[in-house]
């Protein structure tokens, strides 16, 4: 069946810069837009924007991107993008302050106390170890206690990308993706925490309606409509996370495969059955259509391709990315012994512990260039595997894992994450990512498509396919029990803390 009469723009709000992806009801590209931005640091851990910088780039970019169509065959927009960054409005719909970013770390000091009141609640002790700095339930806290004036004016808060559906339609809404991962939500009982919201000090009227991603959260207002030259009646999609569009895009949440997205953040994500209470990783709850609803398990290295840029770009001073592989001697440094600790800027779902930082292990007057970036890599790999193990993946059930983001287009990269993890590696191929993942979404609340399955049929394909190499799965098996133990050294060395 033919569906390319009708298009469906795709917005995804990113840490740094907002991508929209215009598609067909084909899943054909008609065009993309990068918008950048960059966030602020006022003070020593904070990381704040001004949501009215969105506001402006998507206005920017839907002009640019629409001039580049026919805007008569819109249809649908969906909306994703960075997953807790909280934004707090006042009684007219204005932002009282700057949204805090999902990196934001002040209320590190407060994540101790917090995580000892919440296991008390029900489903407190889910909610005690997810809690963590940027959490949505963190920061509302930490206003009430630091900026009560501010605190004192939130009539409504909203997590980063329900700000930009907000604008589009006027409506104060999120999905249960993001409710679910905001740590003020009862996963089991599907319903906002009534004693966290007592905790934190917020009415009920001021927390965000909860629908289905794929559910319309209304259409375009009046003013938007008028702005843009649009017909009025195109829905603007409820939306959700960045993680789970991506999930979308590339058949993980659909066909159930785990994947690793190599981006500024790392994340390792798969579809599970059931709750787990004792594995590590946050549990996303996602639901199409407030009817059925499934679990997408997430842990994240928080420093992955932020890592990757400090040591390549800042510290190699090497601006090609794609030079990258002719610089390292794999064979040499597999054997040189150094070791990365790669968390350059805490850890969140493992230890969360945000004041944890990284380490070469190993140095001698022998090391070399090579030996280093190899080693930063591998550490990556490492952090990936340590993920996997206490998230309880069952990855061996699928014999693969797929891997998309910037990082995947290293061959060394990849290569050393199938010997690390011992299982082959595809690359993943085609339009894949949050932005592309929303607009299929959109397609799919038009009635472009029939299920989840067929959301993410024909969307990839396996570019590249990366088999664990005997010789190296044991070097780098007894390099990563040295690893393990980095991060208990670290706590000595910097607290004197035994564990």
């Amino acid at each position: 069946m033919e569906h390319t009469e009708h298009t469906f723009l795709g917005i995804d709000l990113g840490t740094s810069a907002m991508k929209l992806v215009l598609i067909d009801g084909n899943k054909n590209v008609l065009a993309q837009i990068t918008e950048e931005y960059q966030a602020v640091q006022p003070e020593r851990g904070f990381s704040e924007i001004d949501p009215e910088i969105w506001y402006d780039c998507m206005v920017n970019a839907m002009d640019r991107i629409l001039m580049q169509c026919d805007r008569s065959r819109i249809r649908g927009i969906g909306v994703t993008g960075q997953m807790h960054t909280l934004v707090v409005l006042d009684a007219e719909g204005k932002p009282v302050r700057p949204a805090m970013m999902w990196n934001d770390i002040r209320t590190r000091d407060l994540i101790p106390r917090l995580k000892e009141e919440i296991k008390q609640f029900p489903e407190g002790e889910y909610l005690s170890r997810t809690i963590s700095t940027g959490s949505p339930a963190a920061n509302l806290y930490w206003l009430k206690e630091n900026e009560p004036e501010h605190f004192k004016r939130i009539k409504k808060f909203l997590i980063g990308p329900d700000y930009l559906v907000y604008r589009l339609t006027g409506h104060f809404g999120t999905d249960y993706c993001e409710a679910s991962t905001s740590c003020l939500y009862q996963i089991r009982e599907k319903r906002w925490s009534p004693e966290m919201r007592a905790m934190i000090g917020l009415e009920k009227e001021c927390y965000p309606e909860i629908r289905g991603s794929v559910l319309a959260a209304g259409t375009l207002s009046p003013d938007m409509a008028e702005r843009f030259s649009l017909p009025q009646e195109i829905d603007v999609l409820t939306g959700t996370g960045d993680n789970p569009a991506t999930a979308i895009s590339t058949g993980c949440l659909g066909r159930g495969y785990p994947v690793i997205s190599l981006g500024t953040s790392g994340v390792f994500m798969m579809p599970v059955a059931e709750l787990k209470d004792n594995a590590k990783g946050k549990m996303i709850l996602f639901s199409f259509d407030n009817k059925s609803y499934s679990y997408l398990v997430q842990g994240a290295v928080q420093s992955n391709g932020s890592t990757f840029d400090w040591w390549v770009r800042g510290i190699m001073e090497e601006d090609d990315f794609s030079k990258v592989d002719s610089l390292i001697d794999v064979e040499k440094s597999l054997a040189g012994g150094v070791i990365f600790y790669p968390h350059l800027s805490g850890e969140k779902t493992l230890y969360a512990d945000p004041c944890i930082r990284g380490a070469f292990i190993g140095l001698s007057t022998e090391t070399d260039r090579s030996d280093m970036l190899y080693a930063v890599i591998e550490g990556l790999c490492f952090s990936f595997r340590e993920l996997a193990e206490k998230m309880r993946l069952p990855l061996c059930r699928f014999g693969s894992v797929k891997v998309v983001g910037g990082g995947s287009r290293s061959r060394v990269w990849m290569q050393t994450l199938a010997n690390v993890l011992n299982i082959r590696i595809e690359q993943m191929d085609g339009m894949i990512g949050p932005a592309f993942g929303i607009a299929l979404l959109a397609a799919y609340h038009c009635g472009c498509f029939d299920s989840l399955e067929q959301i993410s049929e024909g969307t990839v394909k396996i570019q590249n396919c990366f088999e664990p190499e005997p010789y190296a799965v044991a070097a780098c098996e007894e390099q990563y029990k040295k690893y393990l133990r980095i991060q208990k050294g670290l706590r000595y060395i910097t607290d004197g803390t035994e564990m």
